[in-house]
């Protein structure tokens, strides 16, 4: 399908065409008017699938558990999974390194499983910026389940919140995880704790800690269930299946799954607008009249809220497609 336009690759990848989603997925890593294009035709055709995010701290055993997960979910529901890895980005390339996919092998002759990696290319979160429109994408060519594993960082990965349904947060027996988890924030956005390497000792005493974090968080709607597990051998992946499933009969009972999912499409738009009229700004600022507009700061003839005025007129025309230079 060499040289297939944008619609033409989305109806391959609707229809099974492995090859084509892959192409489109780059398209989406890429960005640009392509982008966009499959951006238009993805979004009013997604909204069947389940999102789901697991992360934590590095070490935590992520890969080994989402590898676990699938083997699960196959091997007793027969659910077609996509799972996006989202890898540290080469230092020389940017793109992804695919140790996750090296640790997933074992579904790589499953048909009904699909795993990419992406690249974080320097993302805070974790997450690529394209997560979110590559997680629609499965979702309208019809992956009935997704999950987004990102990359340990140890920083905020508040964005994994933004992009799924469920969260799962994973930590390691020992205290200091818990502290870590805490101090990080990745508390707060859970709804699923998994105790990862149960088999070693601290798993009480983690268990512990994390309750009472969570009661230290006040009255939640739902509180987060803590699961156990060992990953290696799929202890307790069973239980944490359930305790998904769980949270998200819980978010389609009360209405919050909607609501949810509303203002992650309300969030994102958003994000696209600050970064376009961030572009927009850097290319104000780079015109000839961005000196005139210092010289007039120096001189004092013009004060810094006049100044970001005059900014904001200049990128708004250049929005609009109007022809213009900043005044000074």
């Amino acid at each position: 399908m060499r040289g297939s336009s944008t619609a033409e690759l989305f109806r391959a990848a609707s229809s099974g065409d492995r090859g084509a989603l892959a192409r489109l997925l780059s398209i989406v890593e890429r960005g640009g008017a392509a982008g966009r294009e499959l951006s238009a035709l993805t979004f009013r055709r997604a909204g069947s699938a389940y999102a789901v995010g697991l992360t934590g701290a590095p070490g935590s055993g992520k890969s080994t558990l989402t590898s676990a997960v699938l083997a699960d979910i196959r091997g007793r529901l027969a659910l077609p999974v996509a799972v996006l890895a989202v890898d540290p980005s080469s230092a020389v390339t940017g793109g992804a390194i695919l140790g996750d996919r090296v640790r997933m092998q074992s579904h790589a002759l499953d048909d009904e499983v699909f795993i990419r990696s992406m690249a974080t290319r320097g993302h805070l979160g974790g997450l690529a910026a394209a997560v979110p429109e590559a997680v629609r994408l499965l979702d309208a060519t019809g992956w009935p389940l997704v999950i987004v594993e990102t990359v340990g960082v140890g920083q905020v990965e508040i964005e994994v919140a933004a992009t799924c349904d469920t969260v799962v947060v994973v930590v390691n027996p020992g205290w200091g995880d818990s502290v870590q988890a805490n101090k990080a924030g990745l508390l707060e956005i859970a709804d699923v704790l998994v105790i990862n390497k149960a088999d070693r000792p601290g798993v009480k005493e983690t268990a512990r800690d994390l309750r009472l974090m969570l009661q230290l968080s006040g009255n939640l709607a739902w509180t987060p269930p803590i699961v156990e597990t060992v990953a290696s051998t799929g202890e307790g992946v069973g239980e944490l299946w359930e305790a998904m499933a769980s949270h998200r009969e819980h978010l389609e009972r009360g209405g919050e799954l909607i609501s949810r999912r509303a203002e992650r499409a309300r969030e994102e738009a958003l994000r696209i607008a600050r970064g376009r009229f961030e572009t927009a700004l850097g290319a104000a600022v780079a015109t000839s009249a961005n000196s005139e507009l210092l010289a007039a700061l120096r001189s004092r003839r013009m004060d810094p809220d006049e100044a970001a005025d005059r900014l904001v007129e200049a990128v708004a025309r250049q929005l609009t497609g109007e022809q213009g230079r900043l005044p000074s």
